[in-house]
This record gives C-alpha cells, structure tokens and sequence, in this order.
C-alpha cells in the first residue's frame, strides 16, 4: 500500500512538473517576443537619432564653409593680403602691388640738368592681377595668371595697348609633375630657379616654382637683362616646366618664334638648376635665343649663404655673347655681382650692393649700348668699357603688406661704354625715397 501511494504520488509531482514546465516555456515566448519587438523599436530609434545626427553634421559643414567663403571674401582690415573666393575645387584670387617714389637724379639729360618726380617706381612695377586653380583629381590642379602692370604716376598702362603685359598663362601643377605654364610669362632664368636668389638682395634666398625675381626700374635694373629672351625679360608664346626634386630645382623654357617658314627665329631655349642648403642655395643657367636670325647666349652661375640671421651674402656671374650685324662682329660681356641683406630684430631691414657689365664691342644704337638680348641686326657703332653701380637701400615694414624706403644708387661708366640712363654723362646719383602697398 505504501508502495503505492509512493507511485502516485511521484506520477502526480511529474506531471505537475510537466504542466508548470509548459506554462514557464509559454511564458518565456511571450516575454522573448516581447524582447523582440522593444529591441525592434529601439533600432529604429537608434537609426532615427543617426539621421538627425548626421543631418547635424551636414549643416554643420556646410556652415563652416560658408563662413570660410565669407572670411575669404571679405578679409578683416587688419589681416590685409589678396581676396580670394573659393567655391567647391575652384579658387581664384585678386591681388595687386602700388609702389610709389620720388626720385631726383643729377644729369637727366642731354645738358646734365637734374630732375625731380615721381618717375616708374624704383622697386616694383605696379601691377593688379588674377591668378586660381581648379583641383581636378588627387593633386593635380589647373592654375592661371592674369596681371597687368600700370604706372602710377599717370595711371596708364605700362605698356600701351596690351592689358596683361606681365603674365597671361595656364597650366597644370603637381607634386609629381612639378609646374607647366604656357602663355606669355616671365623669362625662366630671371625666376628663382634661376638668377633670382642671386641677382641682387630683394629676391628670395631659396630656390622655389615662384614667378619673380629683380627690381624693376633703377641705374642696377640692367643685370636683369642678362636673364631675358628674343622679347625681352618676359617670354611671348613661352613654355616652362618647373619641379623640386627635394633640394634640387629644375626648370627647362622653351619660347616658340613667330616668323612663318623660320621655325627658330624669335625663339628661345632655357635650362636652369638649383640646390637649396641648409644655409645656402647654389644656381645658375643657360639660355640660346634667335633674335632676328643672329646668336645671343648666356651662361650664369651664383648663390647665397645665410652667414647669420642677420646676414645675407648674393653673388654672382654672367658671360654674355651675341652675334651683330654688319661688320662690327660679336658682342661679349663678362658680369658680376654682390650684395648683402641685413635683417636685424624689428621692423627695419637693410641692403647694398655692387655690379659691374663689362661690355666688349657691344653694339650700340643712337649713341648708347644696347642692352643684352636686343636685336643686333642693325646696330651703328660699338663700345667697349664697364658699367659700374653701387646702390642700397632701408625699409620699414608698418606692417604685412605696407613698407617705406630709401633708396639711392651711383652710376659710373669706363671706356667708350655709355649709360643710357646717364645721356652719354660718365657717372649718374640718384636718390628715391617711397611707399608700397600691396592687396
């Protein structure tokens, strides 16, 4: 009997277990599904809040650009510089330069008589311009340069009749290949892959892909020549390729001619090359030109060593040789130059300088020597002798982009060499005292 009711009463706990174990299974599905449908709500919550979020973000972006573009178009007064417009891979930039000097020179012409005015700016050329890119894939960007140069005292144009005189050009830029320009541009060995870091003390000390490079309108301008073209300082229909191969910068120039059936003449071929140390940069370059079917080459080198923070030492070589008509034979000029540039602590910096031309049988034109990479088919006479000028200079640097200077320069000639500033006088002073502005 006991037996018994032990059985039943195990058959009866089993199946109450069974029945309790049911309903606890039903339960759990229940309360899964329950789990399922609040975990549901939450993802859509969850996606809603990301959307919202990024919807945030966006308008987020989107404000700081238009508050860059409005920063851009509208710099504040202090800050100065170019106005630049940026509108997605586009940019492009309006600036300017305004150079202002009075000058007065002894022996300004033909009587020796001396003047005092405000000529063509003794530093820079006046100029305003527009230059941009458009990023087209990785770093591969469309550039161009428009800018023109007026002169200041009179509000004409520098050069009558020909808006963008200094640079009308397009090309493509990147790290990997380096900077192509095509249109009218500077002569690639004035540039500073060029002569530029050496030519005299106002340009950069490092070689770079600028444009640029020597001053614009003074008894030591003439230097310059030695770095032009067949059109002069500037080349019309140029070519130029310019890359940093880490320190070392390379450029090769190429201006076509315009003359039909002579593919040659009017052309020019340039290839410069410069290292940049440490504390100094080494450079130089070659140039050939046909200037009316006659000869004109040049071949260069120089540098400058940053010898404290305080000073900088330029100098440099030129030997210049060009055919001439006639029977007056070939031209050739040995020239040199040195300058310093002192910048102590403050707003004050300071340079002086000393070059001598030395011309051998140079041909000249209405009594004077012509300059270099003139056309020689038909000149006069020739002279032989030196020029010599010793100049300097103080700036004062009100700020970024407004300075005043004092200038000055002493011109001398030797030999049969006449000055064409000096009207067949053997030496020439001026002195210039200015403003420059740029925007």
């Amino acid at each position: 009997m006991t037996k018994k009711r032990i059985a039943l009463t195990g058959a009866a706990l089993g199946l109450a277990s069974v029945v309790a174990h049911g309903q606890s299974t039903a339960q759990l599905q229940v309360e899964v599904q329950k789990a399922q449908a609040a975990a549901a709500q939450a993802q859509d919550a969850a996606k809603q809040a990301q959307a919202a979020l990024q919807q945030a973000l966006d308008a987020a972006a989107r404000a700081r650009q238009d508050a860059a573009a409005t920063a851009a178009a509208a710099p504040s007064p202090a800050a100065g510089g170019p106005l630049t417009v940026s509108s997605g891979a586009n940019s492009a930039t309006l600036y300017g330069l305004i150079d202002i000097t009075l000058v007065t020179k002894d022996h300004a012409d033909a009587a020796g008589n001396r003047l005092t005015t405000p000529p063509v700016s003794w530093f820079s050329g006046n100029r305003w311009g527009l230059t941009g890119q458009h990023v087209a894939s990785g770093d591969l960007s469309v550039i161009f340069r428009l800018e023109s140069e007026f002169e200041s005292q009179t509000g004409e144009m520098d050069t009558p009749g020909n808006l963008f005189n200094r640079d009308a050009w397009l090309g493509v830029q990147s790290k990997s290949l380096g900077k192509l320009t095509i249109g009218r541009q500077n002569a690639l060995a004035r540039d500073p892959a060029g002569s530029a870091v050496y030519g005299d003390p106002y340009g950069p000390a490092k070689a770079n892909l600028d444009e640029g490079g020597y001053t614009n309108n003074n008894n030591f301008k003439q230097m310059i020549f030695y770095a032009g073209s067949a059109t002069g300082t500037r080349y019309d229909r140029g070519v130029v390729w310019k890359k940093a191969f880490d320190r070392v910068v390379a450029g090769l120039g190429y201006q076509f001619g315009d003359v039909p059936g002579s593919f040659n003449t009017g052309s020019t071929k340039t290839g410069t090359l410069a290292y940049n140390g440490d504390h100094f940069t080494v450079a130089g370059f070659l140039t050939d030109a046909n200037i009316a079917n006659l000869q004109h080459r040049t071949q260069s080198i120089g540098g400058n060593v940053q010898v404290t923070p305080l000073v900088r030492l330029n100098a440099g070589y030129f030997h210049y040789t060009a055919e001439q008509g006639g029977h007056f034979g070939d031209r050739k000029d040995n020239a040199w130059t040195v300058s310093t540039k002192l910048t102590p602590a403050g707003a004050f910096d300071y340079e002086l300088g000393y070059q001598v031309m030395r011309a051998h049988n140079a041909g000249t034109a209405g009594g004077f020597v012509q300059n270099a990479y003139s056309d020689t088919s038909g000149i006069t006479g020739v002279a032989s002798g030196d020029r010599k000028t010793l100049y300097g200079s103080a700036f004062y640097h009100l700020d970024k982009v407004t300075e005043f200077y004092l200038a000055a320069d002493h011109l001398s000639t030797t030999g049969t060499y006449l000055a064409a500033q000096a009207h067949g006088f053997k030496t020439q002073t001026e002195f210039g005292v200015g403003m420059r502005y740029r925007f």
